[in-house]
């Protein structure tokens, strides 16, 4: 069979690519073994305007959260679901001077409010991407690099050709043969979802390190932890006696406790392009944290670049990276 482009993995990356892909009338095959414990599915889904402790807007936020926002919509009303979720971002400071920063920063950006709150949204991924998965061709399989035939037009995968194929695996890029050069920042995070009939909150509420997301009918995501150091995906008790900690003051009772590899790179950009020695071969990974607020922009610039030619942002483009890559 034929397509114009196969794509590896349908987390959060490889539905808005295949997503651009196919309104923009390509064909399109998605390959992805539905591991419960990708970074997408395990996600809360966040959507924050400011990051770190100066409470800075995010970069390119005001043009990528308008695109994210219109796209989240146009898939809704093409799915028939209800995913995106404006929501208040409440702060409960952990000292007197994240307070004070919070203040001073309200001066200078708009998506900061008295007394603690941010403007921000939620994703619900675990209805996004079960729905977005009914609709495309894909096979529930393990898609193996190391059996690309690639030649002068396209690649063939037994059997099945395609003008390109598009690795959006996540986490698991590192192991990727065509990518080993690249520079790949993995790290284990885990969460809690929790019933909290008593929290009765609209809000995310973040609490120093910890997160709490509703997601409807008294339950809540509670996370999430951070190691760069790990030796499984497996959920552990260390890290749910941290959350837990967390949570002392809210009465809970723990439904699941949840785990997953982040995908990220050394720069915290996207990891977007066509492999410069293979032009049959492209990646789209490295959303981050950033994930659901990025992915619907970098989609759009890469069905772009490959379908128009249309130079990518330099700051996604893998070209920074060429001299890794040499």
């Amino acid at each position: 069979m034929n397509y114009d482009y196969i794509i590896i993995g349908q987390g959060i990356a490889g539905t808005m690519l295949s997503w651009f892909l196919q309104k923009a009338g390509q064909q399109v095959l998605v390959y992805d073994d539905a591991l419960p414990n990708s970074a997408s599915r395990v996600a809360a889904g966040i959507i924050n305007p400011v990051s770190g402790r100066k409470f800075e807007t995010a970069w390119l936020y005001d043009t990528i959260f308008p695109f994210a926002e219109n796209t989240y919509h146009e898939m809704e009303a093409a799915l028939g679901i209800t995913c995106f979720h404006e929501r208040l971002i409440q702060n409960i400071w952990p000292s007197e001077q994240m307070e004070r920063a919070f203040k001073e920063a309200m001066k200078n950006n708009p998506y900061l409010l008295e007394p603690t709150f941010v403007k921000g949204a939620n994703i619900q991924l675990n209805t996004l991407l079960p729905a977005w998965r009914k609709k495309i061709n894909i096979k529930e399989e393990r898609f193996n690099a190391t059996e690309v035939n690639i030649s002068t037009t396209g690649i063939e995968y037994q059997g099945v050709k395609a003008k390109a194929v598009i690795f959006c695996e996540g986490a698991q890029s590192p192991a990727n043969p065509y990518w080993k050069k690249l520079k790949f920042l993995p790290n284990k995070g885990e969460a809690l979802i929790i019933s909290a009939p008593e929290l009765k909150t609209s809000h995310i509420i973040k609490r120093g390190n910890l997160t709490i997301v509703p997601m409807g009918e008294d339950l809540y995501w509670a996370g999430a932890t951070f190691s760069w150091d790990y030796t499984d995906v497996l959920p552990s008790e260390t890290a749910k006696a941290t959350l837990e900690a967390g949570l002392k003051t809210i009465p809970h009772k723990v439904i699941d406790h949840i785990a997953a590899i982040r995908p990220s790179g050394p720069d915290r950009r996207p990891l977007v392009g066509i492999h410069p020695h293979q032009p049959h071969i492209g990646i789209f990974n490295g959303m981050g944290s950033k994930g659901c607020s990025l992915a619907p922009w970098a989609a759009g610039q890469f069905v772009k670049h490959l379908l128009e030619a249309a130079p990518l942002q330099q700051e996604i483009d893998i070209k920074r990276y060429f001299n890794a890559l040499r």
